[in-house]
């Protein structure tokens, strides 16, 4: 017995090895084939078998997964925001809305290789620091080691390298389109969501330097004020230039153009890239960035800065002109302008004519579709036109159109003429050449018809139907404003010929008297009807406790309101049937005179 007992011993622990182990392969391909996902337990008897090196790609599951994660802001979602404040637009809030993105794109990926290339450097220390012998840094003066395998020289000359990474350049943008049309609320609102710096200047005072005037600079600095003097942050804003057709250049008989085309010429180095030295001069009342660091009032959340402009004093300081509060001289920055977006935006009065005139094969006679529509010849040029599918202009206008467009044989098409814009109608209207080219995206607005007019009365987040019902509540009145007068009031508007900015000015006309009968009294209740927007009569005033009579002829002018607009509806119905009618008979008489029938 003695004899025979270890070995039986060992048997029944090679026994429970075994199982232990088919056990355990058993848990792990239940795991795998059930769950999917991994368990610490299943890597415990593992040993490294690599190391991890701060810029090589990542290995495993996720080595094919972006670096930089689902972007948190796209095109579609800036796109979302900005029809919540402008009505209508939709190919303009696409195009910039995707060039805002690429310079946000832009921004994050020379923040990450500044990110990476100092990683590369510390990396590069690191390995350096371990394999360097360590008499050299007990003795300075020693010899460096011998190489034990030196680089093998070629014959002939060593081929150029060029370690730079790819550049990704900037789109700058031009928004032409009449007044009031929301091209630089367009421009606010994306800056607002982005967080980033962003400045607006007018290109109307601009004059050539050395005149008197201000420089095209001025911009640029405007653009640093805005970020609390932050370099960093003022290099991967925002500028919006307005009026840009103001600069046009001009024909002058006696002297220079120091206001069009030496502007155009002073831009032209300030877009493309280039470093500006700039000595601004801050408030006395602001606290020096030396001491405070970062500005509690600056714009947070920012999805580029970490929720805050990162700090940055100046590159240099004139004497003892470097602190704001002391002396009168101000601070000298150095600011590159290769990262910064500039938006243009003009109305280019004119310049639907000039695109109309190359795009028609001529002025007289059976060449000339477009310049025959009673469209153009209409009182309002920046109209779009409007012509019929199939047709010669139709034609016209789809073979210059820069984009697709799809359209309908049953509904009439719209066009802009400002759509067909090429860079040679903008050198013919008065920019030069160089600038043009610069500008590569080009995108037109179109004026506000009647329908949109009133959508933007009270479709947008800020409207002003909202604003006014707001402004009359803080003093206790309940302002309505019945379907019927707003459109009298887009009527109004539409004939001023300044877009949306007209609207306010019909709605302070008709609430002028009621905004200064109403706060302090006993009125709680104003109704404006579509006879007050006629102005055949006064708003109607009602006091406390006749809501239900307020709210009652509310209700009767609605209903009013909507009779009407189906009874024309239906009436345009039996038009539509009685011209289709016409033209069938119309049809029968052709077809039995040409003996078909």
């Amino acid at each position: 017995m003695a004899t025979t007992f270890p070995s039986a011993q060992k048997a029944r622990a090679s026994y429970i090895g075994l199982s232990i182990i088919a056990r355990s392969f058993t848990i792990c391909a239940t795991r795998s084939s059930s769950s999917g996902q991994f368990f610490r337990s299943d890597f415990s008897n593992q040993p490294f078998t690599g190391s991890y090196e701060a810029g090589q790609p990542t290995t495993g599951p996720l080595g094919e997964a972006p670096i930089l994660g689902a972007p948190r802001l796209t095109p579609k979602v800036l796109k979302q925001h900005l029809d919540q404040f402008v009505v209508g637009q939709e190919r303009a809030k696409k195009v910039l809305s995707v060039a805002v993105y690429n310079h946000y794109q832009r921004i994050q990926e020379l923040q990450r290789r500044e990110e990476e290339e100092e990683q590369r450097l510390q990396q590069r220390l690191r390995r350096d620091k371990s394999d360097a012998h360590p008499m050299e840094d007990e003795f300075p003066g020693h010899q460096e080691s011998i190489p034990i395998s030196p680089e093998q020289q070629g014959l002939g000359a060593a081929p150029i390298f060029d370690p730079s990474p790819l550049t990704l350049e900037k789109a700058n943008i031009l928004l032409l389109g009449p007044s009031g049309v929301g091209k630089t609320l367009m421009a606010k609102t994306l800056a607002r969501v982005l967080a980033v710096p962003f400045s607006m200047s007018d290109c109307t005072p601009f004059t050539q330097a050395g005149y008197i005037g201000e420089d095209a600079q001025v911009c640029v600095e405007r653009l640093l004020a805005a970020a609390n003097y932050d370099v960093v942050a003022a290099e991967q804003g925002i500028i919006c230039l307005d009026e840009v057709d103001k600069i046009a250049a001009a024909k002058t008989a006696h002297g220079k153009d120091v206001g069009g085309e030496g502007v155009q010429q002073a831009l032209l180095k300030i877009i493309e890239g280039t470093t500006l030295h700039i000595q601004a001069k801050q408030e006395r009342a602001a606290p020096s960035r030396s001491a405070t660091g970062l500005d509690p009032s600056g714009p947070t959340g920012s999805p580029i800065y970490g929720g805050k402009y990162a700090s940055s004093g100046p590159s240099s300081a004139s004497g003892s002109g470097g602190s704001s509060s002391g002396s009168s001289k101000g601070e000298t920055y150095s600011i590159r302008t290769d990262n910064i977006l500039f938006i243009f935006t003009g109305a280019f009065i004119g310049l639907n004519k000039m695109i109309l005139n190359r795009v028609s094969k001529g002025s007289i006679g059976f060449g000339s579709p477009i310049r025959s529509s009673s469209s153009l010849s209409s009182d309002n040029p920046d109209m779009t036109l409007s012509v019929k599918p199939g047709s010669e202009e139709s034609k016209i206008f789809e073979k210059h159109l820069p984009f697709f467009t799809p359209s309908s044989p049953d509904q009439l098409a719209h066009y802009n003429p400002l759509d067909l814009v090429e860079p040679s109608d903008l050198q013919t209207y008065g920019m030069i050449p160089e600038l043009v080219g610069r500008i590569p995206i080009t995108t037109a607005l179109s004026a506000l018809d009647e329908e949109a007019l009133v959508r933007v009365l009270t479709e947008p987040r800020n409207s002003l139907v909202r604003q006014y019902e707001h402004m009359f509540q803080l003093s206790g009145v309940e302002l309505r404003f019945t379907s019927g007068s707003l459109r009298e009031i887009a009527k109004s508007s539409l004939g001023m010929g300044t877009g949306a900015r007209g609207l306010r000015t019909c709605v302070e006309r008709l609430l002028g008297e009621a905004m200064f009968e109403a706060p302090g009294s006993s009125i709680k209740h104003i109704l404006i009807t579509e006879a007050v927007g006629q102005r055949k009569q006064a708003p109607i005033y009602l006091a406390r406790g006749q809501q239900h009579r307020f709210h009652a002829m509310f209700a009767a002018e609605e209903e009013e309101w909507e009779a009407r607009m189906r009874q024309s509806r239906g009436e345009e119905a039996s038009e539509d049937g009685d011209g289709d009618m016409g033209s069938f008979e119309e049809y029968r008489e052709k077809s039995k005179a040409a003996g078909v029938m």
